[in-house]
Order: structure tokens, then sequence, then C-alpha cells
């Protein structure tokens, strides 16, 4: 069927091949090509056609009659990431603070109305929710997606919020819009955000915003905890002035890496 786009210029054939890797989950990993066909709202011959194109360029494998990504897709989401020089930048002093709070520590930006994890230093513990580079939330009932929403001028803010969430699942808080604007007013004036079970029972974390040299919020970290583990005024007393500290020391990083000349080779 026709992928809707935005104008002549539109290639509906990169926009089905797109799909047909997004259709693949943590909970079918391996599909068929009628489960593919269906998944996507493809025709199986046109579906059969993306795979084997897929499979050609090293994105997919087919494993016993079935097909399933290959680690290649992988290169997709790290070019994203080495692309926003986040990563490089924030590694060791994501490290520092993970040392110093024995808590794991991530990085998300703004994905339409959900935040996506684009790095993460974690401690094993067990969780409610699996948290992983490219994992998606509904951004409002996050710690991370609050500093992020806040940093919103209205407009853009209104924007965002309308379009539907693209996770999969469903918080436990879903705030009116009066209960929404007090909470992101809150954010605002503090210069942090906390979450205490609104995503999901016993996650609490707490998360900054991080800024580049010219003072924009380019993303928000946070440290997370269980919350039958870690009371709030220690998530808030000991844990947020290390968090706050390695949010600056991050963003001094990026004010320098600005200033470097890039040069191009020819």
């Amino acid at each position: 069927m026709p992928r809707e786009g935005a104008g002549p210029d539109f290639i509906e054939a990169l926009a089905r091949g797109l799909e047909v890797i997004a259709c693949f989950q943590p909970r079918r990993p391996t599909m068929t090509l009628a489960e593919v066909a269906t998944a996507t709202g493809l025709a199986r011959p046109t579906a059969r056609r993306i795979l084997l194109t897929l499979g050609e360029l090293g994105y997919v494998r087919v494993a016993d009659g079935a097909f399933a990504l290959t680690p290649r897709v992988l290169e997709l989401g790290v070019a994203y990431v080495r692309s926003q020089g986040l990563w490089d930048v924030a590694r060791p002093h994501m490290q520092r603070l993970v040392d110093a709070t024995h808590e794991s520590c991530s990085i998300a930006q703004l994905d339409g109305s959900d935040i996506v994890y684009v790095a993460r230093v974690s401690v094993p513990k067990i969780v409610a929710l699996a948290v992983q580079i490219g994992t998606r939330f509904p951004a409002l009932p996050t710690s991370l997606g609050k500093v992020l929403l806040a940093a919103l001028p209205p407009d853009e803010l209104e924007r965002v919020l309308a379009e539907p969430s693209r996770s999969g699942l469903t918080p436990l808080w879903r705030p009116d819009r009066a209960e929404r604007d007090a909470e992101l007013r809150q954010v605002r004036a503090r210069g942090w955000a906390l979450t205490d079970g609104q995503l999901a029972h016993a996650i609490r974390s707490v998360a900054v915003p991080l800024r580049d040299g010219a003072g924009r919020v380019v993303a928000s970290m946070n440290v997370n905890t269980h919350a039958a583990e870690t009371p709030v005024e220690k998530l808030l007393g000991e844990y947020l002035p290390l968090l706050l500290h390695a949010a600056g020391e991050i963003g001094a990083d990026l004010a320098r890496l600005d200033t470097v000349p890039h040069v191009t080779a020819s």
C-alpha cells in the first residue's frame, strides 16, 4: 500500500525498507515472510524483495526459514550517537557517576512525544523495565523527558505532546494539562526533574539537562534507582549534587568541543 510522503522527493521504497527493519521487536526477533508482510501492511512479494535486499546488504539473515536482523543494524543507531559527539564526551563522566552512586546513568533525547536512550552506563540490578540504547518511553512520566519537555517553547511543547507515543508502554501517570504544566514549571524553576513511580512501579529517578556551548539543552541525563532500595531523600540529597556536577562537566566538554576547528581533508 502507498506510504504517505512529504512531496515529490519522498522515496517510498526507502520508507518501506525502514518499516521492515522497524517491525522486528524484542518479542519477535525472528519473523516469517507472512509475519513481516502482515506487520508492515506490505504485499508479500514486496516484503520478500525488501527482505532479500536487506539480506544482500547484510542487515537481515535467514534463520530456519524465517528472517532476523543482524548486528549490522546497530550501525544505523550508532552512527547517530557518534554524530552527536555525546557518547565520547559523556562516557567518562557517566562512568565516574556510576562508580560513585552504584546506580545506572542514562542520557536521552526527544523523538516526538517519546524519549530515546542514546547513552547508558548500567549497573546490573533487578528492575521493572529493561533499558538499553535505543529504548523509548513516553517522555512526560520520565525524569529525562520532563527535563527535555520543560526546555521547549510553549507552541513546540503542544506540538510534540500531540504526537502519539511509539513506545508501546502505558505509563501510570497521565496528568491533565493543568497538572502537566504545573509539573513542567517546577522543573524549569529548580533545574531538575524527579519521577517516582510515574512511568512504572518501583522506578525512581532524577534527571538534569545537558547543555552545549551555546546553552541549549541538547539532551538530559539521569540517575535511575529502585524505589525499594533508594529513598527520595538519598536520591536528592546525595545523588543529585553528583549528577549536577557531572552534567556541568559534560557541558563544559561540549563547549570546548565546539571551539575545536573542524578540518575536512580534500
